[in-house]
């Protein structure tokens, strides 16, 4: 019997993105609902919104991240032995997204591949990448890599909420010796029942959502889950007092790109309940009585903490938003997108050593912080990943036609014997899509040329 090695330094060893060719500008989307100028774009933090028509659908965005992820990397599929999905995006009951992607795994011969999908908002992905980095540190691994995808279509009915929305997939390879290796046992996690987003309507796309709630929700999980890390962080690597000073970067779940900011605020809110005589909170001494209840619905108390954290936001948070900003909410695949502006925006001289700490939160509600350390080069991940480059080189399309796009998507959604009419040349190449749903509601995929 082969006894495997126990695995050092297991985390993140190469991460790629997939959003769509084409997206609506947040500005124009402001005029075209006869909305006030910068209700969308100061208002939400956007600049503009990644879409999809009738020709992609969560399985063949999970192809098309999967496929590019190892053409681009050059990593063999016979690597791979372990594979999990995190997506609340589902077009089947009982089938997961995951059996579809063993469709690329044919040519390999490899089919003894472990992992199924895992759902739950938001939070999916981050279960999912915890699941892969427990197995790779555990006794029951095998030598192989793991593959993490996250990543959602996001849509909502016509209104208020639809600016939130978005699409995109991310693609993670897990193992041993990886540049940004996982920080076990340093996570904080909350987790409580509360029905602020949700979808329980099977006929459609969109969710119900309470959107005061919903805020309220995510603030309270950053609380608890910071909490519940600095705790780990103190009794584990013995810092005394923990805070915001001991991380050097922090990646939030970003819905939209305004909430990451009340966020933000909200871990500097901790920091001075913690610590409210430290210096840095001479200008917020009137909140201190301020009940922790209270304290989630006081804009002005949160308008303060903005004020007084901007600073270290600009440092520490301000170079993940890249994605977030310009593509939309991704749900699970969101925080790794915020992870993969990171390493875009920020050289590896400014990474090196540094801790990465991630708010992972996903409505009902789940929430975890955790962190990785910068272990090695992730110079050959940003230029692998090329967000910049790839952001810049997609198709602008006017709100009413996106309206008209997803007027179509709502119409066909769990269609019957379908074949979409949406244009393949508009695609990226490499994008698999979809080719049609027979009578069995079986669904047939291609895929456009690489050149």
């Amino acid at each position: 019997m082969t006894v495997t090695t126990r695995a050092e330094n297991v985390g993140i060893r190469a991460i790629d993105v997939y959003f769509p060719s084409r997206y609506v500008d947040q500005t124009e989307l402001e005029q075209h609902d006869g909305v006030s100028a910068g209700k969308y774009t100061i208002g939400l933090g956007q600049s503009k919104m990644a879409f999809c028509d009738d020709r992609e659908d969560i399985s063949s965005a999970c192809m098309t991240a999967v496929q590019n992820f190892m053409e681009k990397y050059n990593v063999s599929y016979s690597d791979i032995g372990r594979l999990e999905v995190g997506t609340e995006t589902i077009i089947d009951k009982s089938k997961s997204t995951k059996t579809v992607l063993m469709k690329l795994f044919e040519e390999s011969g490899n089919f003894n591949v472990e992992g199924i999908d895992t759902t739950n908002a938001c939070y999916g992905g981050t279960s999912a990448l915890f699941n892969a980095c427990q197995w790779v540190d555990s006794s029951a691994w095998d030598g192989r890599l793991a593959l993490v995808v996250a990543g959602d279509i996001a849509v909502y009915s016509k209104g208020a909420a639809r600016p939130s929305g978005g699409m995109g997939i991310a693609c993670i390879l897990v193992g041993p010796n990886a540049p940004l290796a996982l920080e076990f046992p340093l996570r904080g996690t909350f987790m409580e029942h509360i029905y602020d987003f949700y979808k329980p309507d099977m006929s459609s796309e969109f969710p119900t959502v309470d959107g005061p709630l919903s805020v309220t929700s995510y603030v309270r999980a950053v609380d608890h889950a910071y909490a519940a890390y600095l705790e780990k962080l103190e009794k584990i690597e013995g810092i005394a007092n923990p805070s915001l000073s001991d991380l050097d970067y922090v990646v939030f779940h970003s819905p939209y790109t305004k909430q990451v900011v009340k966020g933000f605020a909200r871990l500097a809110y901790n920091d001075f309940m913690r610590s409210p005589e430290s210096a840095q909170f001479a200008d917020v001494q009137q909140f201190k009585d301020v009940g922790r209840e209270e304290s989630y619905t006081n804009k002005v108390l949160e308008k303060a903490f903005i004020n007084v954290s901007k600073g270290m936001f600009a440092q520490k948070t301000e170079p993940t938003l890249l994605a977030a900003r310009n593509i939309g909410n991704m749900y699970t695949g969101s925080v790794f997108f915020g992870l993969a502006s990171l390493l875009s925006q920020a050289s590896f001289d400014q990474l090196d050593g540094k801790r990465i700490a991630l708010f992972s939160y996903g409505s009902g509600c789940a929430a975890s912080v955790y962190s990785f350390r910068v272990r090695a080069d992730t110079s050959a991940i940003a230029q692998t990943i090329d967000l910049s480059t790839r952001l810049d080189s997609r198709s602008k399309v006017s709100p009413a036609e996106f309206e008209a796009i997803m007027d179509l998507r709502e119409k066909t959604h769990n269609a019957l014997e379908y074949e979409p009419t949406g244009s393949v040349d508009t695609l990226f190449p490499g994008t698999f899509y979809l080719q049609k749903v027979d009578s069995m509601w079986r669904r047939a995929y291609g895929r456009t040329p690489l050149n």
